[in-house]
């Protein structure tokens, strides 16, 4: 299916997918612009929610980010580590009063961040890329290390990323690219398989592609919109046409968290009917 960012293609062909139960959806540059969450994208989290929607961020950030989203959000899970982890929030058995209780599951291939091949990537990487660093947010992670090209200054161009990527494709890990990262990790999993895996066990789905919808932006979403064919992206994805092979249905006009709200919208208003 070719893409557009016509918003009345969205529109009419919601309804050849009513069936539409599950908003998947990044966050890095796909609810936030500049590294903040606009009130707009945080507005339409609450309205898919209110319109009887499960609402599920796969991310690459890490096990201690998905912690405080997942309590605090209008999210019914989060995916994590680009695959490696979800978590959710179940009501008390001995009391549905009281506070929800925090569930965890992990990805039966992932691997904890100390092999010694992702130390060995990481010195190669810092080596050969100037001005790469260590994501802030490393002491957070479980499972894999994140290597910073443009999330904090300096701002290094794509073809470091994809430099760092191919160092750790070499040395026989797992490396995806988003807007501000590279991901890398070792273990058979990705987005994907850690999303329809939970979305069987946690809400019962049978593998239905029409309930399911994902937002992304980036190239590490590739998979994803490959896979639902009612896939969109923000604007900002066309920075990456050149990485990405498998594009989605539907780009937005507008980037980041403005993008993501137009595309929300739609559904909130559909589900909402």
């Amino acid at each position: 299916m070719s893409h557009t960012s016509n918003s009345s293609f969205l529109t009419s062909h919601f309804s050849s997918f009513s069936r539409v139960r599950y908003i998947l959806t990044d966050i890095d540059d796909t609810l936030t612009q500049r590294g903040k969450l606009l009130p707009v994208a945080y507005t339409a989290l609450w309205q898919l929610k209110a319109a009887g929607l499960k609402v599920i961020p796969v991310t690459g950030r890490p096990a201690g980010w998905c912690d405080c989203i997942v309590r605090e959000w209008p999210v019914d899970g989060i995916i994590g580590e680009n695959g490696a982890l979800a978590f959710w929030e179940e009501p008390c058995e001995a009391d549905p009063a009281r506070l929800p209780v925090l569930k965890s599951v992990y990805h039966p291939n992932a691997v904890r961040n100390d092999h010694p091949v992702l130390q060995r990537i990481r010195e190669r990487a810092f080596a050969a890329v100037p001005g790469l660093r260590d994501a802030k947010d490393q002491f957070a992670r479980l499972f894999d290390i994140a290597l910073d090209f443009a999330e904090e200054e300096p701002v290094l161009p794509l073809s470091a990323a994809e430099k760092v990527r191919d160092i750790a494709l070499a040395e026989g890990a797992v490396a995806k690219i988003s807007s501000i990262h590279v991901n890398v990790w070792m273990g058979d999993y990705d987005k994907l398989s850690m999303a329809e895996r939970f979305l069987q066990d946690r809400f019962g789905w049978q593998g239905d592609l029409t309930e399911v919808v994902f937002v992304g932006d980036s190239p590490n979403d590739e998979p994803m919109f490959a896979r639902f064919p009612l896939s969109c992206a923000v604007a900002n994805i066309r920075r990456y046409e050149g990485l990405i092979t498998a594009m989605p249905a539907f780009i937005a006009a507008q980037e980041g968290g403005e993008g993501f709200a137009e595309i929300a919208n739609v559904f909130s208003e559909a589900g909402g009917s």
